[in-house]
């Protein structure tokens, strides 16, 4: 019994959704019933890179394009006026712009909600496909995912998306102005992302009453940023420290992660006391770094924040500038062995409520600011960070069993007063010292001391895969000794 072609024609198509738009118009081949079943799909996904994937007997790349722009103008027809949610369009292969156009106003017409272009015409800006205004003028779009090689710089007053709730902008141009005007003309967006946007002009300024959610991915803004986001309550920031932040307000956002990105001159050039090279040109870069103190400001309230080892690294120049996260309760710090822990005293003594801590990576590049934060460099004031840090539960990833990492773990058992967790994650991607000669067991054994001799319950755990490679070369060090609490398998 066919069980699945007795299934009401409404379901078929559903699933028929789920599928390229290649696939579902393959199963016309089934049967006479599901020959006309893609006309009521309400997905639909063209890619040009289906029709140029390489194989026996293939033929020329413009007979391919113009086999590609026939099955769009097919299965459209096919459609006729039939209900449409989502439509996504990635054409590779400098497509009719005319067609397309065309292709465009059929779903818009159609009352599609979700819309996913990317164009590309030729390798200029010059070629790139410019996206109707009609684009702009839907009362039923939901989603707006525009891709590389589309032109929507040309902007005017008259665009407006009543309904719009998400917007993707990537590798596109952007003048300022227009996207202001973009903006204003989005009553009811929530989701902002913005990956690798050419921005035409200097001074950016985000502004929009009703954004919940704000992505940024970039590598090259360096003029200066500015976000009026009153209603933000998620930001994800990637690109190289502006050149200032003059206006910051996010007053109701409750989770930030801020992935800085630098250059290791940029590291040198701030790591040089303060007077020397004052005429340098990377002076600039100390007056850069020294703004995103306003940035920090401006996320205060957050109650989960996450940072990259190089965002560590340049809020080394904005601890006297440094907030306090007073609603903050979780943490999460990346650390690499070239980046240096110089802001982690105040950021931890900062952090009055915080109640979880993640450090990815111990090891960090030892400098003598690093403060009382870690056991570098000896200290009279050894542990005062720590001590006013009310953290109970500390999470540790990526550890390889280096004697520093030892000492570290120590110094934070010794000095977090209310500590009551410590979960050690071992790293099986690295190199670590945990597959030396009897390693394992001593740090295990030593873990064991921890957890018995301190009121913080401490749990080494190891992935099955390593777990399992680490114990065999081990003769007495059986599975059955261990403390079942102390090292767990994962995975």
């Amino acid at each position: 019994m066919d069980r699945v072609g007795s299934l009401p024609d409404e379901l078929l198509s559903h699933i028929l959704s789920f599928l390229t738009t290649k696939e579902a118009a393959l199963t016309s081949l089934l049967s006479k019933r599901w020959r006309y079943l893609i006309a009521f799909v309400p997905n639909l996904a063209f890619d040009d890179i289906v029709f140029l994937h390489p194989e026996e007997g293939k033929p020329e790349r413009d007979e391919i394009r113009q086999s590609f722009m026939a099955f769009v103008d097919r299965v459209l027809a096919l459609q006729a006026e039939s209900p449409i949610k989502k439509f996504s369009l990635k054409c590779r292969t400098g497509v009719d712009s005319d067609r397309v156009d065309g292709w465009i106003s059929n779903v818009l017409n159609r009352g599609v909600s979700e819309l996913d272009l990317l164009i590309i015409l030729g390798m200029t800006m010059e070629d790139s496909y410019r996206l109707s205004p009609k684009g702009f003028a839907s009362k039923t779009l939901v989603k707006l995912e525009i891709g590389c090689g589309i032109d929507i710089s040309w902007m005017a007053g008259s665009i407006f998306l009543p309904m719009l709730k998400t917007l993707v902008l990537d590798s596109v141009w952007f003048y300022v102005d227009k996207f202001e005007t973009l903006l204003h003309a989005l009553p009811a967006l929530e989701k902002l992302v913005l990956v690798d946007v050419n921005w035409l002009d200097s001074d950016v300024t985000i502004s929009n009453a009703s954004l919940k959610t704000l992505t940024i991915d970039s590598d090259g803004h360096l003029g200066t940023f500015s976000f009026d986001t009153p209603s933000l309550v998620y930001f994800c920031y990637s690109d190289y420290a502006a050149e200032d932040y003059p206006v910051v307000k996010m007053e109701n956002l409750r989770e930030a992660r801020i992935f800085l990105l630098v250059t290791d001159d940029e590291i040198e050039r701030v790591r040089l006391p303060i007077n020397d090279g004052l005429e340098d040109a990377m002076d600039n870069v100390v007056l850069r770094f020294g703004h995103v103190g306003k940035l920090m400001n401006g996320i205060r309230n957050v109650e989960y924040l996450e940072l990259s080892a190089d965002t560590i690294e340049v809020l080394s120049l904005c601890c006297e500038s440094m907030p306090v996260f007073k609603n903050l309760k979780s943490l999460a710090i990346k650390s690499t062995e070239g980046r240096g822990w110089q802001a982690m005293p105040v950021l931890l003594r900062n952090c009055p409520h915080l109640e979880f801590l993640l450090i990815e990576g111990l090891l960090h590049h030892v400098t003598d600011k690093c403060g009382d934060a870690c056991d570098c460099v000896p200290r009279e004031d050894k542990g005062r960070s720590l001590t006013s840090c009310p953290v109970k539960m500390l999470e540790i990833h990526g550890f390889r069993g280096t004697k520093k990492e030892m000492q570290m773990i120590k110094h934070f058992l010794d000095y977090f007063p209310s500590l009551k967790e410590m979960d050690i994650y071992a790293d099986e991607d690295g190199p670590t010292n945990l597959e030396a000669p009897g390693m394992f067991e001593k740090i295990t054994q030593l873990f064991t001391l921890y957890d018995e001799f301190y009121t913080c319950d401490v749990q080494f755990m190891v992935r099955g895969s390593l777990y399992k490679k680490l114990t065999a070369q081990c003769c007495v060090f059986k599975e059955e000794n261990l403390p079942h609490r102390l090292v767990r398998t994962l995975g």
